[in-house]
């Protein structure tokens, strides 16, 4: 009778037994990440997208978000404008202490307004994405006569006087009469909600309304050589950008 070698199973010594076991799985973990393997749950050819990555909120042209609506889980609520007795739909906030001292000024200085004369946010349905006009529905925008928006609406007094306002906001606002096509009904923010000269300018008109003798409705004398030579050259300015 033929006795098998101790340390054998079925002929096959332990040692080449334990190393052929050794071979089959290292080659089944290597199968399991080689190159061109599909990953499980993941097509061939297609790339995996992270389920959490949150999708960018649309903006309107300058780049603040959207509002669907007024006065309801919104950054846009309805302000009364001091000293007219008007009141609009607006980013609160720092748009809103910029934008109101745009609105207070033309009302003291250029033209008085009435409440048809006003109007703030709309719903981004009604409006052209792409142009000024869509920070309407962002809330950084307002329009003043806004049945007004041709070229040449204002007279040359009106038009230095409304100068001297865009001067005051240092760039931060922006004329649509100085567009193409040209709205004069349209003033807007010009500058991203990250951009610190927006927080800046707001901190300014709000301290000069904490201050008497200072901010809106106060005498300005828009003949003055140092103001209009400010307003000029942001004219300038912004007529070429």
């Amino acid at each position: 009778m033929h006795t098998e070698r101790r340390g054998s199973v079925n002929g096959i010594s332990r040692r080449a037994l334990v190393k052929s076991t050794g071979l089959i799985t290292a080659a089944v973990a290597a199968g399991a990440f080689a190159p061109g393997t599909a990953a499980a749950g993941t097509r061939s050819g297609t790339t995996a997208r992270p389920a959490d990555v949150p999708k960018k909120a649309p903006t309107s042209a300058n780049g603040w978000p959207l509002e669907k609506e007024a006065n309801h889980v919104s950054t846009v609520w309805t302000r009364s404008v001091p000293g007219t007795g008007l009141e609009l739909d607006v980013r609160i906030g720092d748009v809103e202490a910029i934008l109101l001292h745009v609105i207070r000024r033309f009302h003291y200085e250029v033209e008085q307004l009435t409440r048809i004369d006003l109007a703030g946010w709309r719903r981004i349905g009604g409006l052209n994405k792409n142009r000024p006009e869509s920070n309407l529905a962002s809330g950084t925008a307002v329009q003043i006569r806004p049945g007004a928006s041709a070229s040449g609406g204002l007279f040359p007094l009106q038009l230095l006087t409304l100068r001297d306002i865009l001067a005051d906001c240092e760039g931060v606002v922006r004329w649509g009469g100085d567009d193409s096509p040209v709205d004069e009904s349209l003033f807007y923010i010009d500058l991203g909600p990250a951009d610190r000269r927006v927080r800046e300018l707001a901190d300014k008109f709000r301290a000069a309304e904490a201050t008497p003798g200072q901010g809106a409705g106060v005498d300005v004398d828009v003949l003055d050589k140092s103001r209009r030579s400010r307003a000029n050259h942001l004219a300038q300015q912004q007529r070429v950008s």
